[in-house]
């Protein structure tokens, strides 16, 4: 019978940041397409006192892009540089494998068993969180570009003259409306295809899939 002995792999604030992080992925994705399409009819009957339910939804996205900034920035400074996040950059040298490729696809496609790859995250993985980092990244310049062209004293004035350059490279503010968008429907896509993977992962191999993120504990193989 095989043995496994276990090790933490991802630490407290990487977890914690984790679901707050997916928390307000699916609030902003569920505010954003009520911006872009308001099916509410706040000056009916039933809604005599909604009146400013847009202005609400939009408040509360705007917190909400906020919120996810401040995650992302730490979330990428725990990355670089926190100790316990060791595993996850030594993650990058599987990217330049073939053979770890190879040796993952065959385990995706059933004709293999997954092999001790370097670092938190094999090949796959690692490029498809660093999709979603590229994906992020749209998602908030283009966000922030729309915040300042509402408001634009304060806050949206200093963001502003820090990010026009994103507008002016975009080629002006539909084209940014619409980067914004498109970036929100990759993130839709990556969201099931996450979570069938890990589920996959955790049915079929024995080694804290899915509980990971919640537990940070990670099964090896002696």
């Amino acid at each position: 019978m095989d043995s496994y002995h276990k090790t933490q792999e991802f630490s407290g604030l990487v977890r914690l940041f984790h679901w707050i992080r997916a928390l307000a992925i699916f609030a902003l994705m569920g505010t954003g397409f009520y911006i872009a399409y308001p099916f509410l009819a706040p000056h009916s009957s039933v809604y005599k006192h909604m009146d400013l339910l847009q202005a609400y939804i939009r408040s509360t996205h705007t917190m909400l892009g906020f919120i996810l900034i401040a995650i992302c920035l730490f979330r990428f400074y725990l990355f670089f540089f926190d100790r316990k996040s060791r595993d996850e950059r030594v993650a990058v040298k599987n990217v330049g494998s073939v053979g770890a490729w190879i040796s993952q696809l065959k385990v995706y496609f059933w004709l293999g068993k997954p092999q001790h790859t370097q670092g938190a995250y094999n090949p796959m993985q690692f490029m498809a969180y660093f999709t979603l980092c590229v994906l992020l990244v749209l998602v908030i310049l283009s966000g922030l570009v729309l915040y300042y062209n509402v408001y634009h004293l304060g806050l949206g004035g200093v963001l502003e003259s820090l990010f026009k350059w994103f507008e002016v490279l975009c080629g002006g503010l539909s084209n940014v409306r619409y980067l914004h968008h498109l970036a929100t429907w990759g993130i839709c896509l990556f969201i099931p295809v996450h979570i069938y993977m890990v589920v996959f992962h955790s049915i079929k191999f024995p080694d804290g899939g899915a509980d990971v993120m919640v537990s940070g504990i990670r099964y090896v193989k002696d």
